[in-house]
C-alpha cells in the first residue's frame, strides 16, 4: 500500500473527509495537509504543501482539491517531479497513471460528487505506471523538460 496526501482549500473541503476514509478503508497510509472549511484560504497554499510532501518523498501520491481543479492544478504541477492532471473521469484518473506517471490526481470540489470523486480515487490508487517502452519514452521527454527550464533559474 501506499502513503497518499491529501489537501483541500475550502472549496474542496467536503470531498476530502470522505475521500481520506476512503483510502484508509483500501489500506492506504493518509497524510492530511490540511484545509478547513475557511473561506479566506488560498488553494496554492494547500497545492504547494502536497506538491512538496512528493516532492520530498513524503507522500508517493496525492489527491488534491479545490472548486474547479483548474487552480490547484497550475499551482502544484510548478513543483519539480510532481505529475499532476484534473480527472473528472475514470478512464483518464487511471490511464494518467499507466501512461504518463500521474502522482497527483486533482479534482474539482464544486464539479463532481462524492460517489465519482470516490471512484475516480479508487482507479488513481490502483493503477501502476506501464513501463512500456513508448511511456518511458515521453516519460523521460517530459523530465528534460522539466529539467531544462530548472536549470534556467
Amino acid at each position: 500500500m501506499m502513503r497518499i496526501a491529501i489537501s483541500a482549500d475550502h472549496a474542496g473541503y467536503l470531498l476530502k473527509e470522505p475521500l481520506s476514509k476512503l483510502l484508509t478503508t483500501l489500506g492506504h497510509e493518509v497524510l492530511d495537509l490540511g484545509g478547513v472549511n475557511d473561506p479566506t484560504d488560498d488553494y496554492p497554499d494547500f497545492a504547494e504543501a502536497l506538491g512538496i510532501a512528493i516532492r520530498d518523498g513524503r507522500a508517493q501520491r496525492g489527491v488534491l482539491i479545490c472548486g474547479s481543479g483548474v487552480g490547484a492544478n497550475i499551482a502544484v504541477n510548478k513543483i519539480p517531479g510532481v505529475r499532476a492532471s484534473i480527472c473528472h473521469d475514470s478512464y483518464s484518473a487511471h490511464q494518467g497513471v499507466e501512461h504518463d506517471d500521474m502522482n497527483v490526481l486533482v479534482l474539482g470540489g464544486r464539479v463532481i460528487g462524492v460517489d465519482l470523486a470516490q471512484e475516480l480515487v479508487k482507479v488513481f490508487v490502483a493503477a501502476h505506471f506501464s513501463g512500456e517502452a513508448r511511456h518511458q519514452r515521453r516519460l523521460n521527454k517530459v523530465q528534460a523538460i522539466e529539467s531544462r527550464f530548472l536549470s534556467e533559474n
